[in-house]
């Protein structure tokens, strides 16, 4: 197995004072008007340019930006390559580099008429990366995994199987997990009756009930995402209710925490995947990671429950139903309401 990159310390504001006046100027005009990306995305970037430039600095005796050739940039991404960065790092600090190129081309046409992009195809992209196949779980291992925590858990296993339950139902991503907040409790279930069509192609109606979350920044452009109320069911709201009995009153308003002196703090985004490691895998006996209930609950749905590729689609709220592996695309939020019959 390849040895993993240490993580490249950052740019300190004493380290970019040093960088050239102009390298600086523009990556800090870039990054405020990027206003399509996140925050989280930003802080992204400006590490990433900081820590370019500084290279730069270090390297290329402190070069203006519009005097870097494609040669310059060959010796950088040969450099992340030889510290063992792995190739989705390199891709990433190669997108954010070109992209401030872009930025440049497009707003400063008149005044820099001979800069040119100079991250160009014929610098070789670095090969793909050992990825995972993907695994997710059947619905009998997902259901022996809640099983195997409940009759043996300790009373704190009550927050894994809350995060499980809601995360299944959901088929949420870990940071929408994170911004669930205890006050889900206290909403009324919606109760409805739905038109569907069975098997047989005869439509019938059913009931259908579920909750709904606060409002939940999901992933999306721009600085507020996709804002979204997530829908779960009531054995996912059994769970956080019980889980939030144990735990008791306290001043954070999140459902999932971690204890930090004394005090419940909102949960880091990478616990689950401690949890993931270190209590989940040894019972599934397989690799097993956040994303993988999300994965699961848009499997089962279509492949063991057999619904509509659509109702999974609406549920996880894909703009395609591409995205979620498959065909069509269909208007109304409320198509996935038959996920809780």
């Amino acid at each position: 197995m390849a040895e993993v990159a240490d993580k490249a310390p950052e740019v300190t504001e004493e380290q970019w004072l040093e960088v050239n006046e102009i390298n600086r100027r523009f990556t800090e005009e870039f990054l405020r008007e990027s206003t399509q990306l996140s925050p989280k995305t930003i802080k992204q970037y400006r590490s990433a340019l900081r820590q370019y430039f500084w290279w730069v600095k270090e390297n290329l005796n402190n070069k203006s930006l519009f005097e870097i050739i494609g040669r310059d940039y060959l010796m950088f991404q040969n450099s992340l390559d030889r510290r063992g960065v792995s190739p989705s790092g390199i891709k990433f600090k190669r997108a954010v580099i070109s992209s401030l190129n872009g930025y440049i081309l497009t707003y400063y046409e008149r005044e820099y008429a001979t800069f040119k992009n100079y991250i160009t195809k014929k610098i070789a992209n670095p090969p793909k990366a050992f990825v995972h196949t993907k695994e997710p779980l059947t619905l009998e291992e997902y259901r022996n995994l809640i099983d195997t925590l409940e009759k043996n858990k300790p009373r704190n296993y009550l927050q894994y199987i809350a995060y499980l339950k809601f995360s299944f139902a959901t088929g949420c991503r870990r940071e929408e997990a994170r911004l669930l907040l205890k006050e889900v409790v206290n909403y009324e279930a919606v109760k409805r009756e739905i038109e569907v069509q069975n098997k047989h192609g005869v439509k019938e109606k059913k009931d259908v009930k579920y909750y709904m979350t606060n409002e939940i920044r999901c992933k999306g452009r721009g600085k507020t995402g996709k804002i979204r109320k997530l829908k779960f069911d009531e054995e996912a709201m059994e769970a956080i209710q019980e889980w939030l009995e144990f735990r008791g009153d306290d001043a954070c308003p999140y459902v999932f925490v971690s204890k930090r002196n004394g005090e419940y703090k909102q949960i880091g985004e990478n616990t689950f995947n401690g949890w993931c490691k270190k209590v989940f895998e040894p019972i599934v006996k397989r690799r097993f990671h956040p994303h993988a209930l999300r994965e699961t609950r848009a499997t089962t749905m279509v492949v063991e429950e057999e619904m509509d590729i659509r109702v999974a689609q609406k549920l996880l709220g894909h703009e395609s139903s591409e995205t979620t592996e498959i065909y069509v695309i269909r208007n109304g939020e409320d198509e996935s309401d038959e996920a809780f019959i």
